[in-house]
């Protein structure tokens, strides 16, 4: 499994809260230059975070499509572990996608 994608959401979040310190200050001293690159900055942590949500999200889905798969061929074949077991990958990629699913 691949955590990855929180790193690059946490650094995205971090980017677009210090773009968002850096647009106040050059707009509270009346400086263009710090708004601009607190403005730029801010656009692309968010672009950052929200790439690290798709792959997330993506990731999700890749879990459940799986964990589906498993459920019916071990439903088909008998084999219970095998349909626990994509019971579970099912439920993890559920969540996966709950947590990155973006929230307006």
């Amino acid at each position: 499994m691949s955590f990855s994608f929180l790193t690059f959401k946490t650094s995205g979040a971090f980017h677009e809260a210090k773009g968002n310190v850096k647009e106040s200050i050059g707009n509270t001293f009346g400086s263009a230059n710090m708004q601009q690159k607190g403005a730029a900055e801010h656009h692309a942590g968010e672009a950052e975070k929200n790439a690290a949500r798709t792959q997330g999200y993506a990731e999700g889905t890749g879990d459940r499509v799986t964990g589906k798969k498993d459920q019916v061929v071990g439903a088909v074949t008998g084999d219970r572990s095998q349909e626990a077991s994509g019971n579970l990958r099912q439920e993890k990629g559920d969540k996966k996608q709950d947590v990155n699913r973006k929230v307006f």
